[in-house]
This record gives structure tokens, sequence and C-alpha cells, in this order.
């Protein structure tokens, strides 16, 4: 055990140099050497995710400072209903536990689901590092913005739908009129409330796709402007069918909001298109396809070299 010691040690420095840009600038690594790679970032992120989900669960009912506990910002919109509209007999707002174990999986289903947002800088990180030795600067520079701003898009969305998620339910619970009063179980409510959010998190992602195809030349501009009113109506009919809710403010808001950021990736991709043209119209000849570019015959004057200064020293030929 001793003798591999020194072994062990020049292994893991040479699979850190491999992983290192200084020493491999191409980025190079054997299958084996990837494979490894891929293990030790898959565990790593497995356990930011984890221990973020540690933190979730003991979040649930531990207030940190300011910020209230994650059963009180959960049960924010469903409180936001009026108090003769919900069932209500401790006189606080609660939800049903309708099975021994359903406060305990619902506990650990959102402390999960927080652990992985409040961790969402390790682990991405981890799969950061693995696609960046086989990147070059400048897709490093590109992949680097694409996550920025997807995450930014995903959080606003997300707002936006704790925002509606009130409105919705007090449109949804108000069709019955006083014949009914709401007594929601825990599981149904939260599962609602996480869908609502990764649904409004991911619409949000649209234009950041309909640029990022645009940059690599899959979607241009043209092609958008001829299909903008089947591609906006589509995007109402996505937001009736993809709210979990089915209410009228719900898919008006989501379908309103993916409207607009659809538009504003319209007009980027009219820019980057005409900045295009522009350059393309600067490098082009003006030749056809199949015709081939004029060749200038015409000699080239020869600047004269500069004389040797002489050193002092006859040669002869041979020397």
């Amino acid at each position: 055990m001793v003798r591999d010691t020194p072994r062990r040690e020049g292994s893991r420095r040479e699979k850190r140099k491999i992983r290192n840009r200084r020493h491999n600038p191409d980025g190079t690594m054997s299958l084996k050497d990837h494979l490894y790679d891929l293990r030790n970032r898959l565990g790593l992120g497995l356990l930011f995710i984890v221990l973020g989900g540690v933190f979730g669960f003991i979040w649930w009912d531990v207030q940190l400072g300011p910020i209230p506990s994650l059963s009180q910002i959960l049960l924010q919109p469903y409180c936001a209903l009026p108090a003769d509209a919900r069932f209500s007999p401790n006189d606080k707002c609660q939800l049903f536990q309708r099975q021994p174990f359903e406060g305990f999986m619902v506990r650990f289903k959102v402390g999960i689901a927080a652990g992985m947002v409040v961790s969402a800088p390790l682990w991405l990180y981890q799969l950061w590092a693995f696609i960046t030795p086989g990147l070059y600067a400048k897709e490093r520079r590109f992949a680097f913005t694409f996550v920025i701003f997807a995450s930014i898009l995903f959080a606003a969305g997300a707002v936006l739908a704790f925002v509606v998620i009130p409105q919705g339910l007090d449109v949804l619970v108000g069709f019955g009129g006083t014949a009914f009063i709401t007594a929601l179980d825990a599981g149904s409510y939260i599962s609602f409330v996480l869908v609502m959010l990764l649904i409004f998190g991911v619409s949000f992602e649209l234009p950041l796709l309909i640029v990022m195809l645009n940059q690599v030349g899959m979607l241009p501009y043209a092609n958008l402007k001829r299909w903008r009113r089947g591609i906006v109506f589509g995007l109402f009919v996505f937001a009736a069918f993809a709210t979990p809710g089915t209410d009228p403010i719900s898919m008006v808001v989501l379908a309103a909001a993916m409207w607009l950021l659809f538009e504003l990736a319209v007009q980027i991709t009219r820019i980057h298109d005409r900045r295009k043209a522009k350059r393309e119209a600067a490098e082009d000849p003006g030749l056809s396809d199949d015709e081939a570019t004029p060749m200038n015959y015409a000699p080239e004057p020869v600047e004269p070299s500069k004389p040797v200064a002489n050193l002092g020293k006859d040669f002869d030929d041979v020397t």
C-alpha cells in the first residue's frame, strides 16, 4: 500500500493536468478520462443536491431571519383566500393530511426542490466544469451567457407564477359559490404550486431558444416574420393546455407574457440578421454562386532589397 501511494499521487496529478486548460489547451481527453470525470462530477452534483435537500427539509419549519419558513411561503397563496371560503376549524390556515406519511413526503419533496434551487450554482458548476474543457474560448463565453440568461428567465417565470397563483385560486374556488367550502389536501396543493412554478419557468425560456437558433442560422428573422401569427396563436393554445389550474387568469397571464417575450426575441433576431446582412454585403464581391472570383494577373512591384552592411571582411564565392 505504501509503494502504490506515489503512483496514485502521480496519476491524480496527471488527471488534474488533463482537466486544466493551461496544461491541456486543446481539451483532449481519452474516453476513460471522460468517464472518470463524468462519474466524479455526477457524484459531486448529487452530493450538493442532497445537502441542499437537507437544508430545504429543515427550512420547512424554520424561519431564517426576515425570510419566512418554506411552509409559510408555499401556504401564502392558499391563505390569501377569504377566510369564509376555506375550511379552518382551528382558525389557522392549514392543509389537510389524509395519510399518516403524507406530511413527510410533501416536506421531503418540497425540500429537494428547494435544495436544487439553493444549491444550483454548485451542481451547475460541476456540469459546466465537465463541458468546458471541450469548448473553445468563444464557445465557453457563449455557453456561459446562455446559462446566465436561462437562470434569470426561469426565476422571472417562477416569480410571475407565484404572483398569479392567488388570483387563480380565488377564481377556481369561486365557481361553486356559497355551496362549497375549500379544504385542500397537502399533496394536491403542493403539486399544483410546484407545477405552476415549473410551467411558468420553462415557458419563459422561449425567447432564449429563439435567439439561440437565430444565432446559429437555423431560424432567420424572415421566417419568424412570416410565421408570427401562427406562433402567437400557438402560444395561447399552449397556455390553455399547460396551466394545471385551467383558470382564465393563469392562462391569459402566461400567454401574454410569452407573447411579449416572443416579440422581444423577434426584434433581437431582426437586429442580428440586419447586422449579419451588412457584414456579408461588405465581404461579398457581388458574384453569383456559380461565378468564379476574378484573378489579378498584373505583376506587383517588388521593393528593392536593403544593402547588407559591410563587416570589413572580404569573402570569395566559395565561402
